[in-house]
């Protein structure tokens, strides 16, 4: 019986080496001193994370990506929110078409976003434009605030806002005092999803950046085609452990969350 039980889990672990592998390479070429991508390394150092540190242009990537990305979360937080509020008061039937176009970025190849975005925005100038990478993010970066927050609304009794509204509250008042303390988990989940959205986003990133707006993910697409030295290894490394943190962070809301629901009931 414990042999079978074991099977599973061996399984389990398989996958998981399998999917974890490419991600080690990764980190292992990040500490290679050769000056290409050389596995196994003939040498391990540092000097490719110094290599990313003193590079202006990585740099510049860098904090345009997470500019570009503070300002998705501002606006995709705010505009998911509201949307998700909206669409929760909705009938059955608008509900459904309507979560349906609103998460449709989810589904939608990238490509085809992509190539839609930029047609749209060749016409008003935003190619080559932080603000055209901003808007085009939060397009993208909306429906996971939207699923997010809607999770959180589905766990909060209806009866709170109408008790709020009945003893003199204005609409207003009651989304600022009482959803939103309620649903804050969802909204800073929310938040977090849209942050690694954007910073990690490259196809779109690809037709809007121009040479006046490189991300940092557009500049490591550019180093793989036209370099190709460990630094990139170094650079992806970073944004993995950054991405793990952020996830990380965000399944801990969720779990801190359930919890205090749990403890409530």
């Amino acid at each position: 019986m414990s042999a079978v039980r074991l099977v599973p889990s061996f399984l389990v672990a398989i996958i998981l080496l399998f999917l974890a592998l490419p991600i080690v390479v990764v980190f292992v070429l990040s500490l290679s001193s050769a000056a290409y991508l050389t596995f196994p390394p003939p040498a391990f150092g540092l000097r490719w994370y110094k290599a990313y540190f003193a590079d202006s242009n990585w740099l510049d990537a860098t904090w345009l990506s997470l500019w570009v990305a503070a300002a998705v979360v501002v606006l995709s937080t705010a505009l998911g929110t509201l949307a998700a509020i909206g669409i929760a008061r909705l009938p059955r039937p608008v509900r459904i078409v309507t979560t349906a176009l609103v998460l449709s970025p989810l589904v939608m190849p990238g490509i085809i976003v992509a190539i839609g975005v930029y047609y749209a925005f060749s016409r008003y100038g935003l190619i080559g434009s932080p603000i055209g990478i901003v808007l085009a993010h939060t397009c993208l970066a909306v429906p996971f605030v939207v699923t997010s927050v809607s999770a959180s609304l589905a766990g909060i009794d209806p009866r709170l806002e109408h008790a709020a509204l009945s003893l003199g509250a204005t609409p207003c008042a009651t989304l600022w005092q009482v959803t939103l303390p309620l649903i804050r988990p969802g909204v800073l989940v929310g938040a977090l999803f849209a942050f690694i959205t954007s910073f990690d986003e490259v196809i779109v990133a690809l037709f809007l950046s121009g040479s006046g707006a490189v991300t940092l993910p557009r500049r490591m697409w550019d180093d793989l085609r036209f370099q190709l030295n460990p630094t990139i290894a170094a650079v992806s490394t970073l944004t993995i452990i950054l991405t793990a943190l952020l996830l990380a962070t965000a399944q801990l809301m969720r779990r801190r969350a359930k919890q205090s629901k749990n403890d409530e009931g």
